[in-house]
């Protein structure tokens, strides 16, 4: 009796051995463990609209397969402002695609997703935007990434995606704390300002012999306007100055 019972806890710890995460190694190698490294972490947050009818929808296509592939994002936020989280921080959820945001690729690698419940072309509610706000306090906070790292996925992926659409309140996020918005006082730039290079330097992946794309997505983001020509003009140069001014 007492040999069954010394049994079953030497059997427990070595089940939950077997179970417990095993350091990474390569066999090729000599392992000389070095202290100075640490676990690998966002350094981005992405939104996104679901461009669906419904949360409930838009859960089924975040955790199934689907016609266009496997999709997923870490959260999704509802008109209601209700919260759901489909994959864990520290995990690699499949939002991001191809794309590019200043040195940053594979951003799926490097970005915490978050998909907002919306049709593509409404405005956001207010409970929804303050839910978000308060995500993103937890985000930054938690996990250390920079509080004006927060992008929408057309401004990595600008003529492929149009999301965050442009009744997006950024402007409303920069006032809570999260990205960028750019400030009157900051005036007219200077003489010889490159605006196309500012918008290169703040993120955008620009192609210099075609820019297009990525104005679209800079006007849709900071003048809540995609139809407007993609060039870029006087006040947009304005704005870059202003957002290149608040860049760390």
């Amino acid at each position: 009796m007492m040999k069954k019972t010394l049994l079953l806890p030497l059997v427990l710890i070595a089940s939950l051995s077997a179970c417990s995460p095993q350091v990474v190694r390569n066999p090729l190698a000599t392992w000389h463990a070095s202290p100075n490294h640490n676990e690998r972490g966002p350094v981005v947050i992405v939104l996104h609209h679901t461009d669906q009818d419904s949360v409930a929808e838009s859960l089924h296509t975040l955790s199934t397969a689907n016609s266009g592939g496997k999709v997923s994002s870490h959260y999704l936020l509802g008109k209601d402002g209700d919260l759901y989280q489909l994959v864990a921080d520290n995990r690699r959820a499949w939002h991001a695609g191809p794309g590019r945001w200043g040195p940053l690729g594979d951003l799926n690698s490097t970005s915490i997703g978050i998909e907002i419940d919306n049709d593509g072309d409404s405005p956001f509610p207010p409970v929804q935007v303050d839910a978000l706000i308060v995500l993103l306090e937890d985000l930054t906070t938690r996990l250390n990434i920079p509080r004006h790292a927060v992008i929408g996925h057309a401004d990595l992926a600008p003529g492929r995606k149009q999301d965050p659409n442009r009744f997006f309140p950024w402007q409303a996020l920069a006032e809570a704390g999260f990205g960028l918005w750019p400030k009157a006082e900051h005036g007219l730039p200077p003489a010889g300002f490159d605006p196309l290079l500012a918008l290169r330097t703040f993120g955008y992946p620009v192609d210099r012999a075609k820019p297009e794309a990525a104005i679209t997505a800079f006007h849709r983001r900071f003048r809540g306007d995609d139809t407007l020509p993609p060039v870029l003009d006087a006040e947009d140069a304005r704005i870059l100055h202003s957002l290149l001014q608040q860049m760390p």
